[in-house]
C-alpha cells in the first residue's frame, strides 16, 4: 500500500503506462465493422461528450473551483476524457461480451488517465497519496535546541561555518504535530524540511521559513526540498530551516488566515501556536531578521497578511502567486459568509490596508508570479506597490511560463532563496548565491 501511495504520478514509469493503456483501449473500441448503428452512436457521443466537457469547464470557471484559469492543457484533456468515455459507454450496446468487458473497464481507464493528465499539467501533487490529501511523510524527531551555539550578533553563518566531514549531502524531511494550545485550531500534522546543517551533531542555529502552501492542498515540503538542497549543495550545507504548517484544517475550506467565528482561528494558530512551537523545539536564530513568512498562491496572501501584520516576528516575506486579499477569489461568500456583511472589518483585514496604515524599516518584501498568469500577476504587482510605498524592500519577479502551478512555484522558491540568502546570512553578499 506504502509503495502504491508513493507512486510517482507526474513523470514516473506509471505515468506511461496508464496512457498506453488508455491508447491501446481506445484503439481497440474505436477498430470495429463499420456500421449504421455504430456510426450513428459514435456521432453523439461524441456530440454529448464535447457538451459535457463544455459545461464542465463552464462550471468550474464560474465557481473558480481549482482557484486560477485553467489552461490550454487542462481544457483539452477534460474534453478528451469525456469523448473517451461516452465512446465507451456506447460500445456497451450491441456488442459481444469481450468488447463489453473492455469497454467497462476503458470508462475507469479512460477517467484515470485524464485526471492523471490534468495533475501533472498542474505539478503540485506528485504522488497518489498527495492527489488523495494524504500524507506519506514519516514522523521526525528533533533534537532539542541548543542555545549556547547561537551566534553573536553581527556573525554572519556563512563565514564562521565549517562543515564538518561527515556531513550529509542532501536534508531530509518529516512530519510533526503542533498543538493549538491557543488557538484550538484543528490542523492536519505539519512538515519539515532539515538542511544538512541542521543533521550534524552539533548543529549551528538556523535560519527559519515558515512556508504555507495553497488551497486545496497539503503541508507538503517536497517543492522545498528540490530547492533547497541544490542551494545547500552550493554552501556548505547551510539552508533555513522550512516548517510548513496547515493553515487550512480541510483542503476543500479557506479560512483566510483570520480568526472568524466560521472557521476556527487560523491566525492565532500560525502567529501563536506555530511560533512557539518554533522558538521552543527547533535551533534557529530568533530575530525577525532571520524570520521569513513565506506562501503560494492562498499561502501568499498569508503570507503578505502576517508579515505586515507582524514585522517583529518576520523580517522576510516571499509571496509566490499570492491572492489580493483574503477570499479574493470570491468576495462576495467571504464578506457575508466569514464576515457577516462587516464591509469594514473585512477591508481592514487586507493586507492594502494594512501596509497604508503603517511605515516598515527594515522588513524585505519577495514577490513572484508566472509571466503567463495574467489575474495573479495584476494582484502581485499591486501588493508589492503597496509594499514597497510601505517600506518593504522589494523584488518582483517573474517566473517565465511559470503559469500558476509548479513551475511558478518552484521558480518562486528559486527566486526568492536567491535574494534571501545573503539577507539570512548563508551566502556571501558580494557573491551570487
Amino acid at each position: 500500500m506504502d509503495a502504491f501511495l508513493r507512486m510517482n504520478i507526474i513523470d514516473g514509469p506509471s505515468v506511461g503506462v496508464v496512457y498506453t493503456l488508455a491508447l491501446g483501449a481506445l484503439i481497440y473500441l474505436v477498430v470495429r465493422r463499420p456500421t449504421r448503428h455504430g456510426i450513428i452512436a459514435g456521432v453523439a457521443a461524441l456530440l454529448a461528450a464535447s457538451v459535457a466537457a463544455l459545461v464542465t469547464l463552464w462550471i468550474v470557471s464560474a465557481t473558480n473551483a481549482f482557484g486560477v484559469d485553467l489552461s490550454t492543457t487542462t481544457s483539452i484533456w477534460v474534453i478528451l476524457t469525456f469523448a473517451a468515455i461516452c465512446f465507451a459507454v456506447v460500445n456497451l450496446w450491441r456488442s459481444n461480451w469481450v468488447r463489453r468487458v473492455i469497454a467497462s473497464v476503458a470508462i475507469v481507464l479512460f477517467a484515470v488517465t485524464g485526471t492523471v493528465a490534468i495533475n501533472a499539467d498542474f505539478g503540485l501533487d506528485r504522488t497518489v497519496a498527495d492527489l488523495a490529501g494524504i500524507s506519506i511523510e514519516k514522523p521526525i524527531s528533533l533534537p532539542k535546541p541548543d542555545a549556547s551555539r547561537t551566534p553573536l550578533a553581527g556573525e554572519a553563518l556563512w563565514s564562521t561555518w565549517v562543515a564538518p566531514k561527515d556531513q550529509r549531502a542532501k536534508g531530509t524531511t518529516g512530519t510533526l504535530i503542533i498543538p493549538n494550545t491557543l488557538s484550538g485550531f484543528h490542523s492536519r500534522p505539519a512538515a519539515i524540511y532539515l538542511p544538512p546543517a541542521a543533521l550534524v551533531k552539533n548543529p549551528p542555529a538556523l535560519p527559519l521559513v515558515i512556508m504555507l502552501m495553497g488551497q486545496p492542498g497539503n503541508p507538503d515540503p517536497t517543492s522545498q526540498k528540490l530547492v533547497l538542497d541544490a542551494f545547500a549543495a552550493r554552501h556548505n550545507g547551510l539552508a533555513p530551516i522550512v516548517l510548513v504548517p496547515d493553515q487550512l484544517g480541510d483542503p476543500t475550506t479557506d479560512p483566510l488566515c483570520l480568526d472568524t467565528a466560521l472557521y476556527g482561528k487560523s491566525e492565532t494558530f500560525l502567529v501563536g501556536d506555530v511560533v512557539a512551537w518554533a522558538r521552543a523545539n527547533l535551533h534557529v536564530l530568533p530575530d525577525a531578521a532571520h524570520w521569513t513568512i513565506a506562501g503560494f498562491s492562498n499561502g501568499g496572501q498569508c503570507a503578505v497578511s502576517l508579515g505586515a501584520k507582524h514585522p517583529k516576528i518576520w523580517g522576510n516575506v516571499l509571496d509566490i502567486s499570492g491572492e489580493e486579499y483574503p477570499g479574493s477569489d470570491r468576495p462576495i461568500q467571504t464578506l457575508a459568509q466569514a464576515f457577516a456583511g462587516n464591509t469594514s472589518a473585512y477591508l481592514a483585514s487586507r493586507p492594502l490596508t494594512v501596509l497604508a496604515a503603517h511605515h516598515y524599516s527594515n522588513t524585505v518584501g519577495i514577490f513572484t508570479v508566472g509571466s503567463n498568469d495574467a489575474k495573479y500577476m495584476a494582484q502581485a504587482k499591486t501588493v508589492e506597490a503597496a509594499a514597497h510605498l510601505s517600506g518593504w524592500k522589494t523584488t518582483y519577479f517573474e517566473v517565465p511560463d511559470g503559469g500558476h502551478v509548479i513551475g511558478a512555484l518552484i521558480g518562486g522558491l528559486q527566486e526568492g532563496y536567491r535574494v534571501l540568502y545573503p539577507r539570512l546570512g548563508l551566502s556571501d553578499p558580494t557573491t551570487a548565491p
